[in-house]
């Protein structure tokens, strides 16, 4: 690493920190104080549930806080006059850019990672615990299509993979075949298995005077391959969130039967794409900064700075809320965005760099 290069991080990830930590602070301290009353009485539960509430900020405070460490970093160079010390030097923007998008880059790949992880699902689990059902895990009365079955489950329990009173109805072209019922079944090697099942099976071929159900049964079977109960436990929610691994999961799973994955698909674009819009704007930033301090107005520049930087972020919320609203197609909203303002950054870029 070049003295450049470690003097352009120690500078930019020092002012970073110090902002991320900041806007921290103030939304889970607000978020406290609205909801203190709410909170339950065990230490426990309030650790968890701060701890749930600083990750799900992180998502959105940690890209703000990249732009906005490299609006106060910029500035300071500027008026310190290292900026000019450095081109003077014969270094080149691309020298003083690179290291500051490498880091940058390298921080939301570190954001994207824990989204695959449990911390996800840290809005759901913040709002479990603010409405004390932080310990209520089953879920009743579920009817879902899967490939060519319809299952009810009177209970499911997701985190422990298993189910009560469970009904499989097996049909061909609109018409049932086989009904298996049984009290108890849990999920394990990627498939449900079936304990004490009742299998009722209707002959093909109905004959009023001859036909008759066939009905036995078996202590123990196996059936609904992939239907995984934290997927069934997401997609019957109101309310959905899925980790980055579910979400791809889920969307695999239910474009096979039919279903609309766009609210899915939103979540899984807004985990991967959006904290990537820091980049873009890193780059605008610098790009239409003055080198000479003389000539730098810099309440103007920092004012301009951040107003556009929030103004990006809310249009690309509002977009967010509309595909997850299902007005736009998740593409249009997140994906079309996000590329559109990458490949105005490079267009301006090599316009007024090279």
């Amino acid at each position: 690493m070049s003295v450049l290069t470690k003097y352009l991080l120690t500078k930019f990830l020092k002012y970073f920190l110090i902002i991320l930590v900041s806007l921290e602070l103030f939304f889970v301290g607000v978020d406290i104080l609205q909801n203190m009353a709410a909170l339950p009485d065990s230490a426990n539960l309030q650790l968890l549930y701060v701890i749930y509430n600083f990750f799900y900020t992180l998502t959105i405070t940690l890209p703000i806080s990249l732009v906005f460490g490299w609006i106060v970093t910029i500035t300071v160079f500027v008026k310190n006059n290292e900026l000019v010390s450095f081109y003077s030097l014969s270094i080149s923007s691309q020298s003083i850019l690179k290291p500051i998008m490498l880091i940058s880059s390298f921080i939301v790949i570190i954001l994207i990672s824990l989204q695959m992880t449990p911390l996800a699902y840290s809005i759901e689990k913040k709002d479990r615990i603010l409405n004390n059902e932080h310990f209520v895990n089953e879920k009743y009365n579920i009817f879902l299509k899967y490939n060519e079955y319809f299952v009810y489950f009177k209970k499911l329990y997701p985190v422990e993979k298993k189910a009560e009173e469970i009904k499989i109805f097996k049909t061909l072209n609109n018409d049932i075949l086989e009904v298996i019922d049984a009290k108890k079944a849990y999920y394990q090697n990627n498939r449900w298995y079936i304990i004490d099942a009742t299998i009722t099976q209707k002959p093909n071929n109905i004959d009023w005077d001859k036909s008759k159900l066939n009905i036995h049964h078996e202590k123990f079977l196996h059936t609904l391959e992939g239907f995984e109960p934290s997927i069934i436990n997401n997609v019957y929610k109101a309310k959905v969130q899925f980790s980055i691994l579910d979400a791809i999961r889920t969307i695999l799973l239910l474009e096979d039967q039919d279903f609309n994955t766009n609210k899915i698909k939103v979540i899984l674009y807004s985990q991967i794409l959006l904290p990537f819009f820091a980049l873009p704007l890193i780059v605008l930033i610098f790009i239409y900064t003055q080198a000479s301090s003389r000539f730098f107005n810099t309440a103007k520049f920092v004012s301009f700075s951040i107003f556009g930087t929030l103004i990006v972020w809310g249009i690309l919320f509002l977009l967010q809320k509309l595909a997850t609203g299902g007005v736009v197609l998740a593409e249009i909203a997140i994906v079309a965005p996000m590329l559109a303002l990458s490949l105005l950054t490079i267009f301006l870029y090599k316009r007024k760099v090279d």
